[in-house]
C-alpha cells in the first residue's frame, strides 16, 4: 500500500453551504505544517479559532458547528474561514442560516 500526500495546500470549499447547524471544512497538507484556521464574522472580526496546532502531512477535515470561541451559537449571516499552514494562505466564504 502506497501512502499518497497532497501535492500542494488547498483550501476546499465547505459543504454543505449554506449550512444549519454544522458544516465541514476539508484542506490538504503536503508537509507537516504549523496549521491555524480561523472563522470570521463579515465584519472581521475573529469569532472562533478551530485549529491552532501543528498538525501532520494529509487530507484533512473539520467540523464547525455555527458556534464562537465561548460556545456560543451565532447568528445567521456571511461568514470568513481562513487558514494558513507554513507561507499558505487562503480565505473562503460561507453562510450560515437559521
Amino acid at each position: 500500500e502506497i501512502n499518497q500526500l497532497p501535492h500542494a495546500f488547498n483550501l476546499y470549499n465547505n459543504y454543505p453551504n449554506p449550512f444549519n447547524p454544522v458544516t465541514t471544512i476539508r484542506y490538504d497538507l503536503p508537509e507537516d505544517a504549523l496549521v491555524n484556521i480561523t472563522i470570521y464574522d463579515i465584519m472581521g472580526r475573529i469569532v472562533r479559532t478551530l485549529i491552532n496546532s501543528q498538525q501532520n502531512a494529509g487530507f484533512k477535515s473539520i467540523q464547525w458547528n455555527a458556534t464562537n470561541d465561548a460556545g456560543s451559537p451565532l447568528s445567521a449571516g456571511l461568514y470568513l474561514y481562513k487558514i494558513q499552514a507554513d507561507n499558505f494562505v487562503q480565505t473562503r466564504k460561507m453562510v450560515l442560516l437559521k
